[in-house]
């Protein structure tokens, strides 16, 4: 009979990486099932929580519960998922914690399910990483501009000490553990970080039980596999390689126990080597506008900005130079009279929708649905939809977002520095016909960072493009008010990449 693993998931957000893990199927059988998931946030812990409730009930019903169904659609409210079956919604609850890790607590919870696990299941995983913003490059750019900021006194630095703690009670067959790129640079007290989780790492059962091999994840000729890193940076994986329609690039190491390392040197699956982009994954959702956030703000006015943006922009542009982005500024005028978008929001499933054979989008799209949620606009300024139409106009014309240099005078930001470089990425436009940039928390901001590349949409993105950019379904809902949506897909490992990982550790250990 085929191995089942217990997954213990840290820092787990609102659950990618443990999504991808729990998703794999090999010939009818669930290889991985998680045992405890553990998140200090509150709002994503409601998401975790609702996605382990119905992936119990889907293992015992076959399907999504209608109440589920209809809640996703925006027809009810949300309704007491005990009452939709009370024994999925215990295992949901004893799963999904809302625990902050370091603490006693967390600690005391984490080693009571270790114990479980370990009896439980033929052997163990343990996957997740610390919070990124002490390892990210903007994040300790932001820290050293903090009154009293101290390195060294950031706890963030040594949560990844807590993982090491579980991976030595736990010693499961293997470990993943995800960071952001700048976690190979960052420093405390002058040491490299990496290095003292590599020291960390390395020394694990050194001298009572057995250590755990160190593999980078790497994609060679159509196929992944798990190879020895020469340096740091081998440890790299760019999402985009494995399917997923986003240049992210995340620290991951794989550590496979030694006494299972023998059969790792051969582990290898075959990828797509088909780049996916913006418009394989957001290309067939409903058209929207954008609302105002200032002022009036119907379809009409709307129209009415952004089609006056138009024309301004197609009487700036009459060099002979710039003939392709006059003629298409002076295109979006006349077509938005006709076709401009009048919702901010738009349920409507595609034609066709759940039965591609994409593969992307047949990961993506849910048959049992029947709407698509958390597809809503947020509200932007007047003064920047000229830009927001800029950008998306120049991005088509030209083939890559514009700089601040690009953007005519009389669409610069009342910023001192919009010249000076500092702000020379301020908006930016996801191309359609490439991957997206990395997806990040900070689209809970302002959205200038995530323009959607239609002209005639004149917005930012919504929660759910986000969240097909990072590969999660469309009945992945995510819990808590629309800020907390965003951080929540910002933060989190996309599935599709997870799923990926997972059959590869599963290979290492077959």
């Amino acid at each position: 009979m085929p191995s089942t693993f217990g997954i213990v998931d840290l820092f787990a957000g609102p659950g990618g990486l443990g999504e991808g893990f729990a998703s794999l199927v090999e010939e009818s059988h669930a290889p991985f099932r998680i045992g405890i998931s553990v998140e200090k946030e509150a709002s994503a812990q409601r998401t975790l929580t609702l996605r382990a409730f119905l992936r119990e009930y889907r293992s015992r019903h076959g399907s999504l519960p209608q109440q589920f169904i209809d809640f996703h659609a925006g027809q009810t409210s949300e309704p007491d998922w005990a009452e939709v079956d009370a024994s999925a919604w215990r295992l949901a609850t004893e799963e999904a914690r809302g625990l902050e890790l370091g603490t006693e607590a967390a600690a005391t919870a984490i080693d009571a399910a270790i114990e479980k696990l370990k009896s439980g299941y033929d052997d163990t995983i343990l996957i997740g990483g610390p919070p990124c913003q002490a390892y990210s490059l903007v994040g300790r750019a932001r820290s050293r501009g903090k009154v009293g900021y101290v390195p060294e006194e950031d706890e963030r630095h040594y949560l990844f000490r807590e993982y090491i703690r579980v991976l030595d009670r736990l010693r499961p067959a293997a470990f993943v553990m995800e960071n952001v790129k700048g976690m190979l640079s960052s420093t405390v007290e002058s040491r490299l970080v990496f290095e003292m989780l590599m020291e960390d790492l390395t020394s694990l059962g050194s001298g009572h039980g057995h250590q755990y091999e160190l593999r980078a994840i790497r994609v060679e000729g159509g196929q992944v596999n798990l190879r020895e890193a020469v340096r740091p940076s081998d440890f790299v994986v760019r999402a985009e390689e494995f399917g997923v329609p986003q240049r992210r690039h995340r620290v991951i190491l794989v550590g496979i126990r030694s006494d299972l390392a023998g059969k790792a040197a051969g582990a290898s699956m075959a990828v797509s080597e088909r780049t996916r982009t913006v418009s394989d994954a957001i290309g067939t959702m409903p058209c929207l506008r954008s609302g105002i956030s200032r002022g009036a703000d119907s379809a009409a006015d709307w129209r009415q900005e952004v089609v006056e943006a138009a024309r301004l922009l197609a009487r700036i542009y009459p060099e002979k130079e710039s003939e392709a982005l006059r003629k298409a500024f002076s295109s979006v005028a006349r077509r938005m009279a006709k076709e401009a978008p009048v919702s901010r929001k738009d349920t409507r499933l595609s034609d066709g929708y759940g039965s591609s054979n994409d593969e992307l989008l047949n990961w993506l799209e849910r048959p049992d649905l029947r709407a698509i949620a958390q597809h809503e606009t947020r509200g932007h300024m007047a003064s920047d939809l000229g830009r927001y139409l800029f950008a998306s106009v120049f991005g088509a014309v030209r083939g890559y977002s514009p700089k601040a240099a690009d953007f005519p005078l009389v669409l610069s930001p009342d910023h001192r520095n919009w010249h000076s470089g500092v702000f020379n990425d301020r908006f930016r436009v996801q191309l359609a016909d490439e991957a997206s940039t990395t997806v990040t928390s900070h689209i809970s901001k302002d959205g200038h960072y995530f323009i959607h590349p239609d002209p005639l949409q004149c917005r930012s993105l919504t929660v759910r493009e986000a969240a097909r950019l990072q590969t999660f379904p469309d009945d992945y809902l995510f819990m808590g008010n629309r800020t907390q949506q965003y951080v929540q897909v910002g933060n989190a490992v996309p599935p599709f990449l997870a799923r990926q990982i997972a059959g590869l550790v599963l290979s290492a250990l077959a």
